[in-house]
């Protein structure tokens, strides 16, 4: 059974909890991963470079000097591409990068970084608490008292937490999800996760089946 140390909600260590083995303790498939970053890359691609085509270049269109007797090659266009200033052959034109993984590859990816992440004991679950205001400091504090390494963490907080979402967002190295926005790639980006307890029953019953 995989397990995590458990943090009470002012970052005091309370013992540990038994993690949903359909999450955090299936086999590591690479290929998923792969396939899972790479899509998550590409969807997010904007895809709005553009060059200019000869067609589209404004410049004179007077052949540049007479088709016989100079020596030089022929030339008949400013807009060649051949031309400093002329138009891009085969240049980059807008479109899009965007492309559907298959649901199920999708769903072992996310598991297997998750498995990978508490294989290597890195997953922390936080007792629920609320706080009144946004506060980062209070964040930042409880963050210092769970013993995390490395640069970046991934805070999953369930459907509430409002305030909490608020508090964290603005921490150098830190990102937020809700439960049922976890995603291979940013599983794969945090050196740690950091769970509330409302978070993980969230995501078993989400992607648990």
């Amino acid at each position: 059974m995989a397990t995590a140390k458990l943090y009470s909600g002012a970052g005091e260590a309370k013992g540990t909890v038994d993690l949903p083995s359909s999450l955090f303790e299936q086999p590591v498939h690479k290929q998923a991963l792969y396939e899972a970053v790479r899509n998550y890359l590409a969807n997010k691609r904007q895809g709005t470079h553009d060059t200019k085509t000869r067609a589209e270049v404004k410049a004179s269109t007077a052949k540049l000097f007479r088709q016989k007797g100079t020596g030089r090659a022929r030339a008949g266009s400013a807009a060649s591409p051949t031309r400093v200033g002329g138009g891009v052959a085969f240049g980059p034109h807008p479109r899009d990068y965007s492309y559907t993984l298959p649901r199920k590859i999708k769903r072992l990816a996310l598991k297997s970084a998750l498995s990978d992440r508490a294989g290597n004991d890195r997953v922390r679950v936080i007792e629920d608490f609320e706080l009144d205001t946004p506060r980062t400091a209070t964040m930042v504090g409880i963050f210092s008292g769970m013993e995390l390494e490395g640069r970046h963490t991934l805070l999953v907080l369930g459907p509430e937490g409002d305030n909490l979402y608020k508090s964290a967002r603005n921490i150098h190295g830190v990102r937020v999800l809700r439960s049922n926005e976890l995603n291979a790639y940013t599983i794969l980006w945090a050196d740690n996760l950091v769970f509330t307890q409302a978070a993980l029953s969230g995501a078993e019953e989400v992607f648990g089946s």
